[in-house]
């Protein structure tokens, strides 16, 4: 490890794509969600929630029916057809022992595609199938299991292992905990900005959905530099925590109650990267 810091605004601040005049739902940026079960259908309606109000231009969803019906009744906005995204999220609410033929057809034809990918919950051993730009996502649990090693061990040195991880898996790692580690084996930081009361179910997929939308803006820039996945998933960790702090305002939260607040949060990035712009230079 070379570097390590701490996140926060003024660091999440620089990775906030805004839209220009000139721009369309294409170029602002197209996210893709293989996500979700016919068990865990809630996840993939989440994913699609937190994705669409953290900012992309389109969203589209592949995967189960029954999700596919309950994303469209909370958002309808979301296409439910395959075609051009500029990156995956893939993963979320689904049984890594068992993923559905239908999600599994689906993961393969996006692991063909030159895009970036966010791997959560039941994809995570598809790190190693990848060739694009990778960004996984596991808590204590699941990292253990991805790397057959004790939970005990990871737990007690989290840092430690999600550098391990990113190197031995030759991907980024987004450690989730109280604090969370984000690194690609060079460079580490850690963002702990998220209150106790977010320990609660939905919290990841949720994540998943800030993330894969920060990555469909930067998909380009990921793909020139994989090491941009550090910054993005420590600036999806920073909206995660802040809008879990406003939902809960000290006392329990929802996750639908999270994910109405990044807009928020996102608006607040927005004005710290204006106040740090610099100031234009005196007219002659």
């Amino acid at each position: 490890m070379d570097t390590e810091s701490m996140w926060g605004a003024a660091e999440a601040a620089r990775h906030i794509a805004l839209p220009q005049d000139s721009d369309d739902k294409y170029s602002r940026g197209v996210l893709g969600l293989i996500t979700g079960s016919a068990q865990y259908p809630g996840a993939a309606v989440i994913g699609v929630e937190a994705a669409a109000r953290t900012g992309v231009g389109m969203i589209r969803y592949l995967g189960a029916e029954r999700a596919e019906n309950l994303i469209l009744q909370r958002r309808p906005e979301a296409v439910m057809a395959d075609g051009r995204v500029q990156a995956w999220l893939i993963g979320s609410g689904m049984d890594y022992a068992n993923r559905e033929p239908v999600s599994e057809k689906h993961i393969t034809a996006a692991l063909s595609q030159n895009v970036p990918l966010v791997l959560d919950g039941g994809a995570l051993d598809v790190v190693r199938r990848v060739s694009t730009p990778t960004v996984i996502t596991p808590h204590y649990r699941e990292l253990s299991r991805l790397l057959d090693e004790p939970v005990d061990e990871i737990a007690a040195a989290p840092r430690d292992w999600a550098e391990s991880a990113a190197t031995r898996l030759g991907c980024t790692v987004l450690l989730k905990g109280h604090t969370t580690y984000i690194t690609d084996g060079v460079t580490t930081v850690a963002v702990a900005a998220a209150p106790a009361w977010l320990a609660t179910a939905g919290a990841g997929d949720a994540l998943g959905g800030i993330l894969g939308a920060l990555v469909a803006t930067h998909s380009d820039a990921v793909l020139a530099d994989p090491a941009q996945l550090v910054g993005l998933g420590a600036t999806a960790s920073y909206i995660h925590g802040r809008a879990a702090q406003l939902a809960s305002a000290g006392g329990p939260l929802t996750i639908l109650d999270l994910c109405a607040h990044v807009p928020h949060i996102v608006a607040e990035l927005v004005a710290v990267a204006g106040d740090s712009a610099p100031a234009p230079a005196p007219a002659c």
